[in-house]
């Protein structure tokens, strides 16, 4: 099925579709991975592990002139011996992507989720406005009746001047913007995300910077199921979000890369932590 919606510009073209089905939902809580990209000999292919312990995939999209790319080094690290490295080249006809993938965590509304990074970020260019670094994804909320799955969810992004801020149109939300403290390029940045998990105006959003607080704002960061419903229904679809609301999926790298610049990056000591 066809449809155009007003938030196209914004979940078409940074979408990641998924045939991911409802998981049998077990919620175990407190949850915890964390991971510093070490491995024996720089082997990449062994941060992806069958069982779910460590990595679940790559997602490489590459840009019809260029290829992107992946490895685990030794040369630029935050703590312990390696990081992961990832080159995203400029989009054309086709959004670039470079990140790497955890599946196999449910995170319900109601939970807290607390996300932290190191990222160094290599550019030639001081403006990588709509840079996007980590994507939290719910891809089994969707409605299975209806055809190419977006994912709804909350993503991390540059926005102008490199201010970091959170982007929440695939849940039909404005962006959270802080003009705090621009992203750091060319150093280790540690970056904290922390959420209280609502679909409504409950939901509490938290940023930290190298430690400093840069955003604490209120309001949802989940899927509404009316939102969803009534936004569906102008276009004369029938859409139901699935319950129960949970997100199972993150993405952290150059998730996207709509700039026109080629972006290196390093990522370290990646923690997911939720309550």
């Amino acid at each position: 099925m066809k449809y155009v919606l007003y938030f196209t510009a914004v979940m078409f073209l940074y979408s990641c579709t998924s045939s991911t089905p409802r998981p049998d939902i077990h919620i175990e809580l407190p949850y915890s991975f964390e991971d510093g990209f070490e491995t024996e000999d720089l082997n990449k292919e062994a941060l992806i592990v069958p069982g779910g312990s460590r990595w679940t995939k790559v997602q490489q999209v590459n840009p019809v002139m260029a290829n992107n790319a992946w490895s685990v080094q030794d040369e630029k690290v935050s703590e312990g011996a390696h990081a992961l490295h990832l080159l995203a080249q400029p989009s054309d006809d086709i959004l670039s992507k470079m990140d790497i993938e955890k599946q196999g965590f449910y995170a319900p509304e109601g939970s807290t989720i607390r996300i932290e990074a190191d990222f160094f970020i290599k550019s030639t260019s001081d403006e990588l406005k709509d840079l996007f670094l980590i994507d939290v994804e719910c891809c089994s909320c969707w409605d299975p009746s209806v055809d190419n799955n977006q994912c709804p969810g909350i993503r991390l992004k540059l926005s102008e001047d490199n201010f970091l801020s959170i982007e929440r149109g695939k849940i039909l939300g404005s962006s959270l913007h802080q003009t705090e403290r621009t992203f750091p390029l060319g150093e280790w940045v540690n970056i904290i995300w922390q959420m209280e998990l609502s679909p409504d105006q409950e939901g509490l959003n938290i940023l930290y910077i190298n430690g400093e607080p840069v955003l604490q704002e209120t309001g949802h960061n989940m899927p509404n199921a009316a939102a969803f419903k009534s936004e569906f229904e102008q276009h004369g679809i029938e859409f139901e979000l699935q319950a129960p609301l949970v997100y199972e999926r993150i993405q952290i790298g150059a998730t996207a890369n709509p700039t026109s610049h080629q972006v290196e990056m390093y990522v370290d000591d990646f923690r997911l932590n939720i309550e």
